[in-house]
């Protein structure tokens, strides 16, 4: 992690935690179970995992640093697929069709997805380190003649 501290994500990752684990507790425990309920518990649960997610993927990022450092966006983005991945099995599981081998494929495409974000990052943040000078001789020295 570029920065070693979790305080700027202490407020935002209680508030998805309490609000959508609490939410979740009171939508399952007053009301029943028609549409609109549903689709909240959907909302609430999206919540619940971003907050549980964010902590822990914030340890995991401290505790095997790579090289460049992660950033807060990559955190960020990597919170939410969790939280999307997690609402889509849940939605699947209520219609009766999340199979382990369907669960297991989303996983891997979710997995490749954030490989393919973060390769592109590098590739960039590579090309951005490359001093301006050798760039342009790259781009020159080619052959014009096409």
């Amino acid at each position: 992690m570029k920065d070693t501290s979790f305080r700027p994500f202490l407020l935002p990752s209680l508030v998805l935690f309490l609000g959508g684990w609490g939410g979740l507790a009171l939508l399952v425990t007053q009301t029943r179970p028609t549409a609109l309920p549903r689709w909240g518990a959907y909302a609430l649960f999206s919540l619940a995992l971003a907050g549980t997610a964010l902590p822990v993927l914030y340890f995991f990022h401290w505790r095997f640093p790579e090289t460049p450092p992660v950033g807060e966006n990559i955190l960020l983005r990597q919170t939410f697929w969790v939280s999307i991945y997690g609402t889509m099995i849940l939605w699947l599981q209520q219609w009766r069709v999340a199979t382990t081998e369907l669960v297991f494929l989303l996983g891997i495409g979710f997995l490749l997805i954030e490989w393919l974000i973060r390769f592109r990052e590098r590739s960039r943040s590579d090309a951005s380190e490359t001093p301006s000078d050798e760039r342009a001789a790259s781009t020159t020295s080619g052959d014009s003649s096409l």
